[in-house]
């Protein structure tokens, strides 16, 4: 039950990121300079914790190729994320926009993609499908119904 506190530090860094990314980007001039901070930030985090933690346990060793492959494609996902919401923060959209999009499609993105690499092995429930269309519905619900700055 520990990773609930994990989830809830994902939840909370990544419902402000999109707005404090956009902030950052209006501040330095240029959202792409803002994508740069975030690789900066993303080696700290993403590699030098790990090497850190890694070698203080001996375990900096073992890894494989499909491990390799796997985990660096979705470190690519995960940039190309990070850019393409940089770039529609370029094109003119705003964080009331374009974070409630990101993070109603992305479930569902997530879901199929789970389904297609683990086949259930039952046929899912119709609800499974009821609960596509009342994601994107609550998306387009937050982006109508957004405050007004």
């Amino acid at each position: 039950m520990g990773w609930v506190v994990f989830v809830a530090g994902a939840v909370l860094s990544w419902g402000i990121y999109g707005a404090m990314l956009y902030q950052g980007g209006v501040a330095l001039g240029n959202p792409l300079k803002a994508l740069l901070c975030v690789g900066v930030a993303y080696f700290l985090v993403g590699v030098i914790v790990p090497v850190a933690t890694l070698s203080a346990q001996g375990d900096l060793s073992g890894f494989n190729a499909t491990g390799i492959r796997l985990a660096t494609i979705a470190g690519i996902l995960g940039a190309v994320g990070a850019a393409c919401i940089i770039w529609a923060f370029r094109a003119g959209g705003l964080p009331v926009y374009v974070m409630p999009l990101v993070f109603g499609g992305a479930p569902i993105v997530n879901v199929l993609y789970s389904m297609m690499v683990h086949p259930p092995k039952v046929a899912p429930s119709p609800l499974l499908y009821l609960g596509f269309l009342l994601a994107s519905i609550g998306a387009g619900m937050v982006l109508y119904f957004r405050p007004t700055a």
